[in-house]
């Protein structure tokens, strides 16, 4: 016996229902864990290289060429690690990940060229551990348990340096985008597979 077509009809509907729930449900796991510790290890160097820097205007160019090498290292190991996982980056908890993501960072971009205009460079480091925290928390309701943390901690350095002397800043930068992507970054590749 064939089904009715309107028997058929109402159970696409239904299939194409339930899939989209278990997309909405389901957590993003392409978080490369591999990628945050290279991260980790640039930043460490863009520490170390802009203590050494002149004037302000040298030190943020140290810290955007950083900024510049992380987004690329992070696009390439969850572009690598999506594939090898399966899942889409443009579809379902990727793209919500990556929608979430993207307004806090944008918001820093901006941020970090009025404040330079205005020569408030010294207040970057909280302001930028602070919005990267609020990205990565924002993207973390998406994703597994570890993001959150390290969203909160990133926060938490933000608010911390924010509230510190000037020259603290580096050390600041280094303390989150340095360590803590590193600690976070072995920690998702252990347990969420690379």
């Amino acid at each position: 016996m064939k089904p009715t077509p309107a028997l058929h009809a109402h159970a696409d509907d239904s299939l194409r229902f339930i899939r989209a729930t278990m997309e909405r449900a389901a957590s993003f796991t392409a978080v490369p864990g591999r990628g945050g510790v290279a991260m980790g290890v640039t930043a460490l160097a863009a520490a170390a290289i802009s203590r050494g820097a002149k004037t302000p205007a040298e030190w943020l160019g140290i810290w955007m060429a950083e900024a510049c090498l992380a987004i690329a290292i992070g696009t390439v190991a969850m572009a690598r690690k999506a594939r090898r996982t399966g899942t889409d980056l443009f579809s379902g908890p990727a793209r919500r990940f990556l929608l979430t993501l993207t307004p806090p960072l944008g918001a820093g971009a901006l941020l970090t060229l009025a404040l330079e205009r205005a020569g408030l460079v010294a207040m970057l480091p909280g302001i930028w551990l602070l919005l990267y925290g609020t990205a990565v928390v924002t993207g973390g309701a998406m994703s597994v348990r570890p993001v959150l943390a390290m969203g909160a901690l990133f926060m938490l350095l933000g608010a911390a340096a924010l509230s510190s002397p000037a020259a603290w800043g580096t050390a600041y930068l280094a303390a989150g985008f340095g360590v803590l992507q590193i600690v976070f970054g072995v920690a998702i590749a252990r347990r969420h597979g690379g």
